[in-house]
């Protein structure tokens, strides 16, 4: 609808605004709006195999005393705005307009008016504003779009490198009282193994935990000053002295260990002969 301020230039208004089914439904001093400012039709009910329908049309005959100053678009919830009515209908009959949005308007004395309604454009569903018009009804609103969490974690940077290992990142430890009976045989296997086991110096030998303590008769200390000549019948002999004097061969032990390979050869051959 274009808007007119009293202060502009003489204009004639709308005194008058209504439903009407056809032009030989219109009153005599009304005027259809038959199309839309885009060249459609302006019915309001357009459908396949729709033959009743209804139009706008309105009035500018100021023998009534009044000026439509305002045009709203109600829904049939919103109650009634103040100074507001309904626009009158004039319908074939079995034709009714619709409810759900109803057109209202307000008249105002044409001596204390202010602000008048000039004109009515009915567009088509383009929605568009024309230059110099307020748009009547509900203003087109973009719909929110919802973004998924996937969209969300498209990112063109590239992923930061991982972390390296630490206590608070590493990986997890493995859970304990969970060991199979096996796993826990095998483990303790090892372990014996490992205790006797000289070849890496840093692994668990027989001897760890054994406290080492020094001789009594070592530990006594010298009274006085020890004389020098005390020192000479002391004989320091070289490492492979040493090791002559405590050669041990393991002989005896290599024997039996023979002797019990020969007997179990034995009853191998026994119990073969026997089969």
């Amino acid at each position: 609808m274009s808007v007119h301020e009293a202060s502009s230039a003489p204009c004639r208004p709308l005194t008058a605004v209504a439903w009407t089914s056809s032009g030989s439904t219109c009153p005599r001093d009304f005027t259809l709006i038959s199309t839309t400012h885009d060249g459609a039709t302006a019915n309001f009910v357009r459908g396949f195999g729709v033959k009743a329908g209804y139009y706008l049309c309105y009035s500018t005959n100021p023998t009534g005393g009044s000026v439509v100053s305002d045009i709203q678009l109600i829904s049939e919830k919103d109650p009634m705005p103040h100074g507001y009515c309904y626009i009158p209908e004039y319908l074939e009959p079995k034709t009714s307009v619709f409810k759900k949005k109803r057109v209202c308007v307000r008249l105002v004395p044409l001596g204390s008016v202010e602000m008048a309604v000039l004109d009515i454009r009915v567009t088509a569903k383009s929605k568009v504003v024309l230059q110099h018009y307020t748009c009547l009804g509900p203003t087109p609103q973009a719909k929110p779009r919802s973004i998924t969490l996937d969209i969300r974690q498209m990112s063109l940077d590239e992923p930061p490198p991982p972390l390296p290992l630490r206590p608070s990142n590493g990986p997890p430890a493995p859970p304990v009282g969970k060991l199979s009976h096996r796993r826990s045989n095998l483990e303790t296997r090892d372990l014996s193994e490992n205790l006797y086991d000289s070849s890496n110096i840093n692994s668990v030998s027989a001897m760890d935990g054994v406290p080492f303590t020094l001789h009594p008769k070592f530990e006594a200390q010298p009274k006085g000053h020890v004389p020098e000549d005390s020192l000479k019948d002391i004989r320091i002999k070289s490492v492979q002295e040493i090791e002559n004097e405590y050669n041990y061969t393991f002989l005896v032990e290599e024997s039996a260990a023979s002797r019990t390979r020969h007997r179990a050869s034995l009853s191998a051959q026994s119990s073969n002969s026997t089969a």
